[in-house]
């Protein structure tokens, strides 16, 4: 497995990792699949300030993980939002560890002073995942998204760098 900075080119390969869990699950709270067009505008405008990361194997791009700004106000500049997503076909294959550690690596040396993480609940192997990777639950907030005719719970967990 290789971790590098993503390229406007992986737009369609990070749309079919994502729209699996769009339209399958209420991991994401997005709705409608996203296009190519869509996620290149998104990995332009993220990437031009923070960190987007793609694990890339043989058989192409196997997931991705970034970090937005998280809320807008100047005081909040040191802290981020994190997000992951990997292949369905990938899950538990160690794909995920490396590559959140090489993007908590990379906020780290951009000096960051946190990270926040948020998981549509119930997900117990997100979470498990982001304590294994060091994050501690900080807040949890109750049925404030709707997917699928369902009430979804999201919870936040941060790791200070």
């Amino acid at each position: 497995m290789h971790i590098r900075p993503v390229h406007i080119s992986d737009a369609q390969a990070i749309c079919d990792i994502y729209n699996h869990y769009v339209i399958n699950t209420a991991i994401s709270f997005e709705q409608h699949p996203v296009t190519a067009e869509d996620m290149a505008r998104r990995i332009t405008e993220i990437s031009s300030q923070y960190p987007w990361l793609v694990a890339e194997t043989d058989t192409g791009v196997v997931g991705y993980a970034y970090a937005t700004g998280w809320r807008g106000r100047p005081a909040y500049r040191h802290t981020v939002e994190s997000t992951i997503y990997l292949r369905a076909d990938t899950l538990r294959g160690g794909i995920g560890k490396p590559l959140y550690t090489a993007l908590l690596d990379e906020l780290r040396a951009r000096q960051f002073h946190a990270v926040v993480g948020c998981i549509a609940l119930p997900n117990p192997a997100s979470v498990a995942f982001h304590e294994r990777c060091g994050f501690r639950k900080v807040a949890h907030f109750s049925e404030v998204g709707r997917k699928f005719e369902q009430w979804l719970d999201a919870g936040f967990w941060e790791v200070r760098l």
